[in-house]
């Protein structure tokens, strides 16, 4: 009866001082199969290593394994003159060493640049990246500024003015970070006095402006008795000064009427009009770069139109009353 290995293997990897195991399955053959395993073309190690055969598998334990027992496994069967092999490579891998050495190379500014150089024990495995550390020599205090960094040489920014600084480098593989660093002998100090600020030159810009009425004062009638206001915006710079004039008179101080300018909006307020303050109202603004002025018309009408009507039509209200009493009567 014809038999072969049901299961190659091409690569196995197992973490340092972990129980490695190989279990290779075979069809079961007459007369029963010899198994032998070899370990990179050579007889294995009974002290070290225990083989278990059965009539479909053959089970390989390794205890304690330790890097030297990473290599080519090869399992064969042969039964009479024929034979089948199933090589298997083992891989024991381990945490890295620290790198062999770290050195700062530059400081300027707030930033110091630090090179280093890969580990001698790469833990037999490849390197995936590196761990940098940074810490102020006043508290001793170790804060992570790059991780899982794939470069050799790196700038360390943001450092703080006045203090000194330490660096230490981790290596790190598949299997996690190394347990030591290699650590600068040279301190980074960030000078106070390293840095001198020299203010840009700029043209500066004037911003003057004469006087110009953004919303200009409109015609408007009012009612005697009834206070009314006039309202007007204008901009300049500088803040340009408010007056207020009638019939190009200059109103000044008068209680009768109410000057106010605030944030570019004037407004007069006539308090209680009578037909004597009807006329040209005219607002006028003025700063050292120029004068601008916007005027209208105000015109105070009486009631007198409004008393006679209702005069009228309280007589006709009345004249209706007696003229339909009348007709009940009748």
């Amino acid at each position: 009866m014809r038999f072969y290995i049901a299961k190659k293997h091409e690569l196995t990897t197992f973490f340092y001082s972990f129980l490695s195991r190989f279990d290779l399955s075979f069809h079961q053959g007459k007369p029963k199969p010899v198994v032998s395993w070899l370990k990179d073309g050579q007889p294995l190690d009974t002290k070290r290593v225990n083989i278990r055969n059965s009539d479909r598998d053959s089970i390989l334990f390794i205890r304690g394994a330790q890097r030297e027992d990473s290599g080519v496994y090869e399992m064969s069967l042969k039964v009479d003159s024929f034979e089948d092999k199933a090589p298997i490579t083992l891989q024991i891998v381990d945490l890295p060493g620290p790198p062999t050495s770290v050195k700062l190379v530059d400081t300027w500014g707030f930033n110091a640049a630090l090179e280093w150089t890969p580990p001698k024990d790469n833990g037999n495995t490849e390197i995936t990246g590196y761990t940098v550390q940074k810490a102020d020599r006043k508290t001793g205090d170790w804060f992570t500024v790059l991780e899982h960094y794939h470069r050799l040489t790196a700038t360390i920014t943001d450092l703080v003015m006045g203090n000194s600084y330490c660096f230490r480098v981790f290596a790190e593989n598949q299997v996690g970070i190394s347990e030591q660093s290699a650590v600068t002998k040279e301190v980074a100090t960030i000078q106070k006095t390293g840095i001198h600020y020299k203010p840009p030159e700029y043209q500066e810009r004037d911003y003057s402006e004469a006087p110009k009425f953004t919303t200009p004062l409109l015609d408007r009638a009012a009612t005697v008795g009834y206070t009314t206001k006039l309202l007007c915006s204008v901009r300049g710079s500088p803040k340009p000064k408010i007056e207020w004039l009638k019939n190009q008179m200059v109103i000044g101080d008068d209680p009768k009427f109410r000057q106010i300018s605030n944030q570019g909006i004037c407004s007069l307020e006539i308090r209680k009009p009578s037909s004597f303050d009807g006329g040209v109202y005219t607002c006028r603004a003025k700063n050292e770069q120029g004068e601008a002025t916007v005027s209208c018309k105000l015109e105070v009408k009486r009631m007198f139109f409004f008393f006679y009507l209702t005069f009228y039509l309280s007589v006709c209200s009345f004249v209706f009353l007696i003229i339909y009493a009348k007709l009940i009567l009748h």
